[in-house]
Parts: C-alpha cells; sequence; structure tokens
C-alpha cells in the first residue's frame, strides 16, 4: 500500500510472512520498490547491483518491456483456463521448447516451478520404465517438495527425513574438493567408475532415471569434466535407464548456450526446467520429454495433473521472454562477457588469501572461500556474514553459501550486463574479500 515506511514494510513481512531457508527472528530483507535492468532500488532509494539474478532467474534482467507489455496484453485477453482447454500461446510455447531443446525432446508437461517439474519427472520415468529407483548426486538441489527434496543431497533433504523411498545418491565430480582425493593430474575419473559401482550395488534393473543439474548450482557452481556428462549418457543407454537434466537454474543462456548440456552434445531423455523460461516474471515450470516417452503416453493414463498447468499468462510471458534471449543477443552476451569474467575471477584469486577457488561458466559462476588454502578448510559462517554486510552496505545484492558444504560467494548476474558493470560489482567484491582475507591463513 502507499504510504508505508521501509521500516513498516519489513516489520509487515516479517510479523505475517514466512522467509525461505531462514530462522524467522533472524531475517533482514531488503525492501524492495522496483527494478530495472541489473539494479534494483529499495524503498529509501538505495540503488542494488544484483549479482545473483534475485534467485539466479532473473536472466533477461529486470522490468524488460517487451515482457511486461506480453504479460499486460494476455491479462487483458485471458488470465486463465481449465488445465484440459487449449490455448494458442500454450500450443506455440510447447512447440518453441521442442525448437530450442537439444535432440528429440518434443512434448511439454507445464508446471508451476523446478520443484513441480521434478515431481512430474519421477512420476514419467517411473510410469516409462516400470522401474522404482532414480540416482541423485550429494551436491545437488532438486527443491523443497517431498520427491524432489528426496533427490536433493545436500542439507536440506536431511531435516525433512524420512521422504519419499527410492532415491539413492552418488558422489559429484567435484574436482576443487574430489572425493576420491585425486588431484586433476592423477585423475582417473573414480566418480564415473563410483557411479557404474553404485548402479550395479542397486540393480541396473531397479533404476529409473539418474538426475543431475546440467551444472551444479546453489550448491557451488560445479563444472564437470567435458567426458562427465557424454559417458553418463552412454552407461544409462548401456543400463535402459532415463538421463534427466534439471537445467533449472544452468538453463535459457545461463552458461553461454541455451542448456548446459549443450555444451557437451548430450541430449537427455527429459530435461527439467523452471526460472529463465519466464526469468521469473510468473512463475512456470517445465518437463520436456523424448519422443518416445511423449508416444507412450499416447495410449496409456498420464497420472499427472495440475490446476496450473499451462497457465494462459505463464506461457505468454515465457514465449515473450525467449523471444528476448534470441532478439537481444543474451545467450551470446553470456557467452562473451563470460570470458572476461572468467579472466577476472583468476585475477581475484591471485589477490586475495581467502580465495580458495573459483568457478565459471557463462555467467554462472562462484569464489569459493577458505580459512586456509593448503587444507581448504571452509571459512566460518560468521565471517561469510561479515563479508555478506559489507557487500550490501556498498550496493550489491547476491546469494551467499555458508554451510558444511563451503563458504561461497556466487557471481551470477543477469545476461544483459555489460563488462563495465560487471567489473562494478567485481569491485565491490574484492572491497568485501578485505574481510575474508584477514581471517585466512
Amino acid at each position: 500500500m502507499p504510504g508505508l515506511t521501509a521500516k513498516e514494510i519489513v516489520a509487515l513481512n516479517r510479523e505475517y510472512t514466512f522467509f525461505s531457508w531462514s530462522v524467522q527472528g533472524q531475517v533482514n530483507p531488503i525492501p524492495v520498490e522496483k527494478a530495472e535492468g541489473i539494479y534494483f532500488w529499495d524503498t529509501d532509494g538505495k540503488r542494488y547491483l544484483d549479482f545473483s539474478s534475485q534467485l539466479m532467474n532473473t536472466n533477461i534482467g529486470h522490468q524488460h518491456p517487451k515482457v511486461v507489455k506480453a504479460i499486460q496484453e494476455q491479462a487483458a485477453k485471458l488470465c486463465f483456463v481449465h488445465p484440459g482447454n487449449a490455448t494458442d500461446v500454450r500450443g506455440l510455447l510447447g512447440k518453441k521448447l521442442a525448437e530450442v531443446t537439444p535432440g528429440n525432446l518434443k512434448k511439454t508437461f507445464f508446471t508451476l516451478g523446478g520443484a513441480e517439474a521434478n515431481e512430474n519427472a519421477i512420476k514419467i520415468a517411473r510410469f516409462y520404465t516400470g522401474r522404482h529407483k532414480i540416482l541423485a548426486r550429494y551436491r545437488s538441489y532438486h527443491g523443497a517438495t517431498h520427491g524432489a527434496v528426496a533427490l536433493t543431497g545436500d542439507y536440506r533433504r536431511l531435516a525433512v527425513e524420512p521422504s519419499m523411498p527410492g532415491a539413492v545418491h552418488f558422489l559429484d565430480p567435484f574436482c576443487y574438493r574430489c572425493p576420491f582425493g585425486r588431484e586433476q593430474a592423477t585423475c582417473k575419473r573414480e566418480c564415473i567408475s563410483h557411479l557404474e559401482e553404485v548402479i550395479r550395488y542397486e540393480g541396473a534393473d531397479k533404476i529409473a532415471a539418474v538426475i543431475m543439474e546440467g551444472v551444479v548450482g546453489s550448491n557451488g557452481i560445479i563444472v564437470p569434466p567435458d567426458d562427465y556428462w557424454p559417458r553418463v549418457r552412454e552407461i544409462c543407454d548401456k543400463h535402459g535407464i532415463l538421463l534427466i537434466s534439471d537445467e533449472v537454474m544452468s538453463g535459457w543462456g545461463r552458461t553461454g548456450k541455451w542448456f548446459a548440456v549443450d555444451h557437451w552434445g548430450v541430449t537427455p531423455d527429459i530435461i527439467t526446467t523452471a526460472k529463465g523460461i519466464t526469468s521469473g516474471y510468473v512463475p512456470l515450470g517445465a518437463v520436456i520429454v523424448s519422443e518416445p516417452i511423449a508416444k507412450f503416453f499416447d495410449d496409456k493414463y498420464l497420472y499427472a495433473g495440475l490446476t496450473y498447468n499451462g497457465h494462459a499468462l505463464a506461457c505468454a510471458a515465457a514465449l515473450a521472454t525467449i523471444a528476448v534471449y534470441e532478439e537481444d543477443g543474451l545467450i551470446e552476451n553470456a557467452a562473451r562477457v563470460g570470458k572476461h569474467l572468467t579472466e577476472a575471477l583468476a585475477g581475484i584469486r591471485s589477490r586475495h588469501a581467502s580465495v580458495g577457488d573459483v568457478r565459471a561458466i557463462g555467467l554462472f559462476s562462484a569464489i569459493e572461500l577458505v580459512a586456509n588454502r593448503e587444507t581448504k578448510e571452509i571459512l566460518p559462517a560468521e565471517k561469510m556474514a561479515e563479508l555478506g554486510k559489507v557487500l550490501r552496505e556498498n550496493g550489491l545484492f547476491t546469494f551467499i553459501m555458508a554451510n558444511n558444504m563451503g563458504s561461497i560467494v556466487f557471481v551470477v548476474p543477469p545476461l544483459c550486463i555489460t563488462t563495465a558493470q560487471l567489473d562494478e560489482g567485481l569491485e565491490i567484491v574484492e572491497k568485501a574479500l578485505a574481510v575474508t582475507d584477514k581471517a585466512a591463513a
């Protein structure tokens, strides 16, 4: 409502609403009033550079006029119909998704977000294969709903167990913190032979699918070795196991390609996605399946349904968003500016004792902080909180991870960012790293 002060807005939000993944009495949200491009402003007029695309989803930037107009026009025409009815935007979006996704991916089941997409991918994989187990990695996040959080490997799964049966986890291709104790020079891809061993123990004929993020997102931007995805594809084909790529965060140009798997020439059997499909302007998720899977349901009942499946407003927003990616050259910009980012991060690592590792692919990057470079000891959470305070004071907003998985600052800006704007933000990051450098041995 107009006339509320920043303090009143925050008080109302804290008193009457819950905030995600937080101790409610400790949240300190920014009262946001407006946004444009790569920036947003609080109600006191302070400007913030958005270095995490909010929650890694505002890929085209804030308030793009073409998408806003498309939403307005669709709202004036038709907001919602029964999910069993057909609309022009739903059909056109399905066709467009078949065009931009790799290989023989063809048909889409729409949801309202990434977790719902993964829930329905689980169902579809189980229906299609007649098997029940789903393999996922430990350093992963697939959503907070019952099935999706069972697939999630990180600490958020533990708090809500027991969860969906049939989820089995395996270790990651994380070269910086190799779970098999290898250095890159001596690597024998134990991460791949380990997956084969898990499949052998769990019974290949019991496994419906392997699900992996195209590139691991909120657990630290873990870019796999170049042969990893192709070899996992071969393993799945050998055993008749479906391969699912969770492109909720790594899709839609984030890595400099339409989808992360495009870097390795792999076509999964299913892609799940959300976030960048509408750049967060309207909630939407999607499960995009191969032609054989689509045809399987031509004469079989699909036990999946959502009230908002194919929501007209969301589909219109997605069509406009995809047009912006193409017309504004944002995927090409992500690749081009991403090269500058990779070089800049290497320089930051060389100048700061607390930076253990930097990882980047396109505009999807992370700075991993350590208390000791030799031991790779995780930096204490209180130091990360101090760093976060400096970033916020200097007008930079980003996602910071501080838990037993690592201490990480994410650099994941909107794809419309320029090199000059990127450098502006990285200067603020370097200023904040002075705090953590003091804590590094």
